[in-house]
Parts: structure tokens; C-alpha cells; sequence
């Protein structure tokens, strides 16, 4: 006997252009950093060399571009509109627009921007439009992000009872 699976997240049909989310915030951290440091290789001066990143434009060690960009995927997971119905992540446009550095509170806003119903897929694509800000309200990263949702399973008939 299979296990019934638990859906959370929202169906095709019951996205609507114009639905927007925001995400709870999230502390990038010194941990973060260097964990992703250690999972990418990317060892960049930038993000790991507190004496070169003085130096720089941003006057301290920043966070991987990349990696504010993995925290607000997480950030738009933990919300639940997408678990148990996203089948693929599909496409990315993206923009860093500003440092994140350590110890900035960011959160995500996304909105449905785009619908396209793919039957033989067994659901469709969505697209979001994405900001990831942080506390100071200004916008680090954005862009938008297309994933294939599965559809509405169809009800399946109800047997009979009493016919064995």
C-alpha cells in the first residue's frame, strides 16, 4: 500500500497573477558565509578576508551573491505555496543590485507575473516576480524565476460500496 502524500502548496489552477507572498525574514550570518564557502569552493577575498574586503568598495567581507539568491529560494520555501506541487524550477532572470552583508535581515516579496497551462506536463508554469530586501528596505537581489506546478489531481470516481 503507497502512503498518501501530504500537499501543502498551492496547485496550477490556484495561482492567480497578482498573488503576492513575503517571506519571514532571515539573519545572513557569519555561518552562512563560510559554510557556503566550504559547499561552493568559492573562497573569493571578498567574502572570506576581513583584512582584503576593508579594502574594497563595500569596506567589509560581504555574503556570496549566490547565496542570497539560495536563502531567498529557502525563504519562499518555507512558506509552503510550492511544497509537494513544484516539479521543476525551470528558469532564472536575475539581478544583484547591492551587497548583503553580514548580519543583514532579509525577507522576500514574490508575485505572480505569468501563467502557461502545460496539460502534457500535467500542470504548468508559473513565473514570479522576486525582490529580496533587507532591513534597511532597500532591494539586493531581484529578478524572476519560473517553476512547472503540477496540476489538480482529477477526482477519481467513488466506488460503490456495496459492489465487491
Amino acid at each position: 500500500m503507497e502512503a498518501a502524500r501530504t500537499v501543502r502548496g498551492h496547485y496550477f489552477e490556484e495561482f492567480e497573477i497578482g498573488d503576492r507572498v513575503v517571506s519571514p525574514g532571515r539573519t545572513v550570518t557569519e555561518t552562512d558565509v563560510v559554510l557556503f564557502a566550504g559547499l561552493s569552493g568559492d573562497y573569493n577575498q571578498l567574502h572570506t578576508d576581513a583584512e582584503f574586503a576593508r579594502n574594497t568598495p563595500f569596506g567589509e567581507r560581504i555574503a556570496h551573491g549566490v547565496l542570497g539568491l539560495a536563502i531567498a529560494t529557502g525563504l519562499v520555501a518555507r512558506l509552503g505555496v510550492i511544497e509537494g506541487t513544484a516539479e521543476a524550477f525551470t528558469g532564472l532572470d536575475w539581478k544583484f543590485r547591492a551587497p548583503i552583508k553580514i548580519g543583514d535581515t532579509i525577507h522576500v516579496v514574490a508575485e505572480v507575473t505569468r501563467k502557461k497551462e502545460m496539460k502534457r506536463l500535467g500542470g504548468g508554469f508559473i513565473t514570479l516576480s522576486v525582490q529580496v530586501i533587507n532591513q534597511r528596505d532597500e532591494v539586493v537581489q531581484k529578478g524572476s524565476w519560473t517553476a512547472l506546478i503540477r496540476s489538480r489531481p482529477q477526482e477519481e470516481p467513488e466506488e460503490d460500496e456495496a459492489t465487491p
